[in-house]
């Protein structure tokens, strides 16, 4: 279906799989450590002794000026190797983040399989599909660059090197968001222009062969 999605997502990190699972393994703390993408997030349910069942509800949104609101529910804890989790809401489907130590550095993987049933999205999908995707590759460059800053900030060794830590990058601005649409207009129009040149290329080859072959 044309509002399915499937992501498969890899970071490099330095640190420990279980500062890593620390950090996302927390969801309340979200907007703290990546504001660019998580707005707000409230507790449903908190989870149990293994890290599972725990429900939040996020506010979500990448470059494009629309949010989205979804509920994550922990259904399988791997600590610190990773989790799984399954979203309803604006969001259906399930995603999966493993974690595996490389030397000095974690091997992040997340796989996100979902169906998009924002109507804005379900709807526009099959027409927008390659932009939706450019968002969703957007916000999770923004948590690699978040995630790094965060594992920094908890590694350093007092609170004056913690603040010299930068803050994570924050939400795009509107201005930002026409940059970025201008664009992907402008690459779109270029498509457009180049695949309707070549298809009257095509139909004048073809009808120059037609005449050509009815002369013989």
């Amino acid at each position: 279906m044309t509002n399915d999605y499937h992501f498969v997502t890899r970071w490099r990190v330095e640190g420990t799989c279980g500062e890593v699972a620390d950090v996302i393994g927390a969801p309340l703390d979200l907007p703290r450590w990546w504001p660019a993408v998580y707005l707000d997030v409230k507790e449903l349910r908190p989870a149990d002794a293994r890290g599972c069942g725990g429900r939040v509800r996020l506010i979500a949104k990448g470059w494009l000026p629309y949010t989205l609101t979804w509920d994550s529910v922990v259904t399988e804890s791997r600590y610190p190797n990773g989790l799984t989790l399954e979203a309803v809401g604006d969001f259906v489907g399930r995603g999966v983040w493993t974690f595996v130590q490389d030397g000095a550095f974690v091997n992040v993987t997340f796989d996100w399989r979902v169906a998009a049933e924002k109507p804005l999205l379900r709807q526009w999908s099959a027409v927008l599909k390659p932009v939706f995707e450019a968002n969703h590759r957007w916000a999770m460059g923004q948590g690699e660059e978040s995630l790094k800053l965060e594992l920094a900030r908890r590694r350093a060794g007092d609170i004056a090197a913690a603040r010299a830590v930068p803050p994570p990058p924050g939400p795009i601005t509107y201005a930002g968001v026409g940059l970025l649409a201008g664009g992907a207009l402008l690459g779109a129009g270029a498509v457009w222009l180049v695949r309707r040149i070549a298809g009257k290329t095509r139909r004048a080859s073809r009808g120059g062969q037609g005449r050509k072959s009815r002369l013989t």
